[in-house]
């Protein structure tokens, strides 16, 4: 799939942007949890089409790298912490404005049962999946609305549409984190800000399924016999797409697995 890429020029301003000047500068967007995975992803389809990106995770060494090599601004900070995503949308925005937030960061812990599940990996999973987001969105959206054509992505996953046993913890999250999208689509049409929300399946990263199950041979198991699970540049790409269309087209929801997948509980493994 390839993006449109925008034809804006290269100066940046000091505040958020107006629509009459939003066209004298490369349009700019902020990516969650972009220090590996979807995110880093997320930060070089974006630059490779022609968007300013600050790059937003905890882990500074790794964002720092990714700069270098992309060209993005690196960002240090922690969605689940209200004061971090203070300090980082205040110095964000004192570079110029935004136009488009990507709601990357994410994960998912532990597989138990309900039965069993620990309430420690509930809380996790919704403070980063859903509050993160919410606290994100709620820093940028004044920005979002005064740049005429503002952008928020929501990745979430293709858990918010079925349950599956070990997952009830990450697919509640994540159905909260797509009525977070829904409601939002709902409430900031009128603002002309366009709520976008990409829902992956399986997707082959070198930390997810790690760090769900903490084990590097059952976070192989997850993909055992899978011919072509979906790639975090696959997830990126349809990202950028979906950002670099014409601000009046929105893709709502967009759901995407490899073939290989049918659905969350039919998965072809050869």
């Amino acid at each position: 799939m390839t993006s449109p890429v925008p034809s804006e020029s290269a100066s940046t301003p000091a505040t958020p942007a107006s629509p009459a000047s939003r066209a004298s500068r490369p349009r700019r967007a902020v990516v969650t949890g972009a220090s590996s995975g979807i995110g880093a992803a997320a930060v070089r389809a974006l630059r490779a089409s022609g968007w300013d990106v600050v790059a937003v995770a905890r882990r500074e060494e790794k964002l720092q790298a990714l700069a270098e090599e992309t060209g993005a601004v690196a960002l240090a900070a922690d969605v689940t912490s209200d004061d971090s995503v203070a300090r980082m949308a205040a110095e964000v925005l004192a570079g110029g404005g935004v136009d488009a937030v990507i709601n990357n960061a994410g994960g998912a812990w532990g597989v138990d049962p309900v039965g069993t599940g620990r309430i420690s990996d509930w809380e996790a999973m919704y403070n980063v999946n859903v509050l993160g987001a919410l606290r994100v969105t709620q820093a940028f959206l004044p920005a979002l609305r005064e740049s005429g054509q503002g952008s928020i992505l929501m990745l979430t996953s293709t858990a918010a549409l079925a349950a599956y046993e070990g997952g009830a913890g990450y697919c509640a999250a994540k159905s909260a984190e797509q009525a977070l999208a829904e409601t939002l689509r709902l409430e900031e049409a009128e603002n002309n800000v366009r709520v976008i929300e990409i829902l992956p399946g399986m997707v082959k990263t070198e930390e997810f399924s790690l760090n769900r199950l903490g084990d590097k041979d059952a976070a192989e198991k997850v993909y055992a016999g899978v011919e072509k699970p979906l790639t975090a540049e696959d997830v990126a790409d349809v990202m950028a797409y979906s950002l670099n269309l014409p601000h009046h087209v929105n893709l709502d929801k967009v759901v995407l697995r490899p073939v290989a997948q049918a659905a969350n509980h039919k998965v072809i493994r050869r």
